[in-house]
């Protein structure tokens, strides 16, 4: 049996953890009814500012800048291999040697054709001094008429031929001393010299391993020329290479550094298209700096390449963008109906003209005839009679085209919006000066070109559709402008009923 004491002190306690459990369930009792009353069951979100990215993932293998094979232009026997793998060398350095005494032979054997060649030469020349002093002494004597002509001629044509031979025993000098000149070359060739400075990524060759170049040059070494700078080979796709652009930054990952970012930036975009699988792709070439040396030739990088940096933009989560109420149309349209968006958009655009008072009543006449008509669809629509929107856009994901519906961010109805809002505004543009109206067609075109997709916005704890221009998209959030402002807060979601 408890003693009075403890029943005291058990009292109070008792007492005390029933009022907390009580105001903790009265507080979530609470918190469920408001959360109900205001958010209707949904998942909301606020419309902030923040940068977006956008950028385009491929990989590819580092390589260094310039890297040059060197090779043998003679065949032999190596007789030393002078440096190893990852070996600093210089230019002019000496990697390997083939083995000599072939074409040290050779070149004996052509200094022995060329002296005698040379003797040859000699005995042309004294032929032809011989000859030519007969010439003389007949050609005198014929003048004199004591030695008959026939005589004369053969002297002449002795010294002629002596000439003859003397030229040929000089070429054949000169034959023989470009022939030895020819192996002297191919001696030097027997030490393999490094064509730059650089370092020795492969090695091939062996002593005592016999050295085949009958057709090409075999590969003997490879070296890298500057592993300081490096370069990555992307296989963009054909889809994304008309955003990529020279100068445009990259940042790409190694499996040896996962934890490290490293940087790069476009060096070349290439034209040659390689077709896999009927996949087009295109090479672009990343420049890296790897001045410490941490980056090796042979790894694959990660990359990605970043295309458009939007800074301190108005943007809502892509969920935003993806949600379709259960009841579509039940949500109430923003003021100024779907096409409030494009509405407000060419206010903007009529506004940066800097109008006078006679071109802005014929703007704001304009205006209300494109709500007259856009009015007098929603009630045809409506009544279902027709489908046909000029400015309203369904439910569509981030990029603004339907999921399933009608495309409308295609090219040919881009065209048919520019040309329906051209022939809407005719008259208030024969209104402008011709600087005005330069500025309005460039402000149409590119309203006609810009995605539109809704948002249902929550006000008064009621969803309202409004339609906005998206732009850029890093995934998660989608740049927009229109009617929403920061701060507005939009569903993302519907809540799921707890079972």
């Amino acid at each position: 049996m408890p003693t009075p004491t403890r029943a005291r002190w058990r009292t109070p306690a008792l007492v005390a953890t029933v009022l907390v459990a009580a105001l903790a369930l009265g507080a979530w009792a609470w918190s469920r009814r408001d959360g109900g009353a205001e958010g209707g069951g949904w998942r909301t979100t606020q419309v902030e500012r923040g940068d977006i990215r956008v950028s385009i993932s491929s990989t590819g293998a580092l390589s260094a800048i310039s890297t040059v094979v060197v090779g043998s232009e003679i065949s032999g026997r190596v007789t030393e291999v002078l440096v190893d793998f990852n070996d600093r060398v210089r230019k002019g350095q000496v990697l390997a040697r083939l083995d000599p005494s072939t074409f040290q032979a050779q070149i004996a054997q052509g200094n022995a054709a060329i002296n005698s060649a040379q003797a040859n030469a000699a005995q042309a020349e004294a032929a032809l001094r011989n000859a030519e002093a007969d010439w003389r002494r007949k050609s005198d004597l014929g003048r004199q008429q004591l030695v008959a002509r026939a005589e004369v001629d053969l002297a002449r044509a002795a010294l002629d031929q002596a000439r003859a031979q003397l030229a040929a025993a000089r070429a054949q000098i000169a034959q023989q001393q470009a022939g030895t000149r020819t192996t002297r070359l191919n001696l030097g060739r027997t030490e393999i010299r490094s064509p730059v400075d650089g370092v020795v990524l492969t090695r091939t060759i062996e002593p005592g391993q016999t050295v085949a170049a009958s057709l090409q040059a075999p590969e003997l070494f490879k070296l890298a020329e500057d592993l300081s700078k490096m370069e990555i080979e992307l296989a963009v796709d054909e889809a994304d290479i008309g955003q990529v652009k020279v100068g445009q930054a990259a940042i790409f990952t190694v499996d040896a550094f996962p934890e490290r970012r490293f940087a790069g930036r476009v060096a070349q975009v290439r034209l040659s298209a390689t077709t896999t699988n009927n996949v087009v792709t295109y090479p672009v070439v990343i420049a890296v700096d790897n001045a410490d040396g941490a980056l090796l030739p042979g790894m694959t990088a990660n990359a990605e390449i970043v295309v458009s940096q939007k800074e301190n933009v108005l943007r809502v989560p892509n969920a935003a963008l993806r949600y379709k109420p259960a009841d579509e149309d039940a949500t109430a349209p923003a003021a100024g109906g779907a096409g409030g968006g494009v509405a407000d958009d060419l206010q903007q655009l009529a506004g940066s003209l800097s109008l006078a008072p006679v071109q802005r009543s014929a703007f704001d006449a304009a205006m209300a005839r494109m709500r007259e008509r856009q009015q007098a669809r929603q009630a045809t629509a409506a009544a279902g009679q027709g489908s046909n929107r000029l400015f309203a856009g369904g439910p569509s994901g981030p990029g603004g085209n339907r999921r399933g519906g009608s495309p409308v961010d295609s090219g040919a109805f881009r065209q048919r919006m520019l040309e329906r809002m051209a022939q809407q505004f005719a008259a208030f543009r024969a209104t402008l000066a011709p600087a005005q109206q330069q500025r309005w067609d460039a402000g149409l075109t590119e309203l006609a070109a810009a995605r539109r997709a809704p948002v249902h916005r929550l006000v008064a704890g009621r969803p309202e559709r409004v339609m906005v221009r998206v732009g850029a998209s890093d995934g998660s959030f989608t740049e927009v402008s229109g009617a929403l402002k920061e701060g507005d807060v939009v569903i993302t979601g519907a809540e799921r009923a707890a079972k």
